[in-house]
């Protein structure tokens, strides 16, 4: 078994205009000063990172890294959550998603597709040039307004989503075997890869796909209220990406899963600061090192109640008492033997 690296921080929910938040190497100042040994980058954001770049010029990713390490830190993942969401937008969510987007591409969905997928080419050269085993993004979604069969689906209508889904990930997929690095999807609410059963039907279609993994998140799980355990045990080889982020279900007689369009503090389920919510990070830190997970415990913070201040400053040692350093040898080894044949067959009363 390997130990969990970590503690490492998802930067997404803290970069700022304000220091110390604005650019790479304040914020990393913060992160190590709190304890984190990783940072995973969001690559849309320019004031942290230059994607670009970093797909083309192996100076600007060693200055990187080097920058990271005179501070104790290391790059965890590259994530391009906001540019693998707009790999495949249903047309409901048109205008929401387009300020995901390059101001150039907005308004035009064919455009900011291909936008998109040359973002996640882009990441993979990028991650390839830093040194990455794995990175992080978002499936998008053409099926998941129909998540709830009302009015009936038409036949096949989920077949051909996850069909039309496949064929827009395959060649990225391609590229990032090519650079050598596994990508995670987050499965998370409204993602057409939400659960267990759509990251199969996805597998299926993309042929079983070796690049194609997860990035485990129990928090969605909790509002799914899908076991979060048995889920590691099922998938646990394809399990390359860790968020370690809490959350809470307290269904009563007004809502429940579905929330009742509330807002976030008045939902049943609801995001919390690590500690503050329902999951049993105990069991899972126990889980992943018994299969052997190799990556990265990274926070991400999300917390209807807490300041996000707190969360950063309480997530480091939260997630350093639950990394599980893993044992060279047997808790027993003290008391066995070698191997006797001769002995064993007396002990179970076989004759010679």
């Amino acid at each position: 078994m390997r130990t969990l690296k970590g503690p490492g921080i998802f930067l997404a929910q803290f970069a700022g205009d304000a220091p110390p938040y604005h650019s790479l190497a304040t914020i990393a100042d913060w992160a190590a000063g709190l304890g984190y040994r990783g940072v995973q980058i969001p690559s849309w954001d320019a004031r942290l990172f230059d994607l670009a770049t970093a797909a083309d010029s192996q100076d600007y990713c060693d200055d990187l890294t080097g920058m990271l390490a005179e501070r104790g830190l290391a790059i965890t993942e590259l994530s391009t959550h906001l540019q693998g969401q707009l790999v495949a937008v249903h047309p409901a969510y048109d205008a929401q998603f387009d300020a995901f987007a390059a101001p150039e591409v907005r308004g035009n969905p064919t455009a900011r597709q291909a936008w998109a997928v040359e973002q996640l080419l882009l990441a993979a050269r990028a991650s390839a040039r830093l040194g990455l085993s794995a990175h992080a993004t978002f499936s998008g979604a053409l099926a998941w307004p129909y998540v709830y069969p009302w009015p009936q689906r038409p036949a096949g209508l989920i077949a051909d989503a996850f069909a039309e889904l496949a064929r827009r990930w395959t060649p990225i997929l391609n590229a990032f075997d090519a650079a050598g690095v596994d990508l995670a999807y987050e499965l998370h609410p409204g993602e057409d890869l939400h659960d267990g059963a759509t990251f199969e039907r996805f597998l299926d279609a993309v042929g079983g796909h070796a690049r194609a993994t997860i990035l485990y998140d129990p928090s969605h799980f909790v509002l799914q209220q899908l076991d979060y355990l048995a889920f590691i045990d099922r998938y646990h080889d394809r399990i390359r990406c860790f968020h370690v982020k809490d959350a809470e279900f307290r269904p009563d007689g007004r809502s429940g899963v579905y929330g009742g369009y509330q807002d976030w503090v008045d939902r049943p389920g609801r995001f919390r600061s690590l500690g503050d919510g329902q999951v049993d990070f105990g069991a899972i830190f126990s889980k992943l090192a018994q299969h052997d997970f190799a990556g990265w415990a990274v926070l991400e913070w999300e917390c209807a109640l807490k300041h996000p201040a707190d969360g950063a400053a309480e997530g480091a040692p939260f997630i350093d008492r639950h990394i599980i350093r893993a044992t060279d040898h047997a808790f027993d080894d003290f008391a066995k033997g070698g191997a006797d044949r001769a002995l064993n067959a007396r002990i179970m009363g076989i004759d010679g």
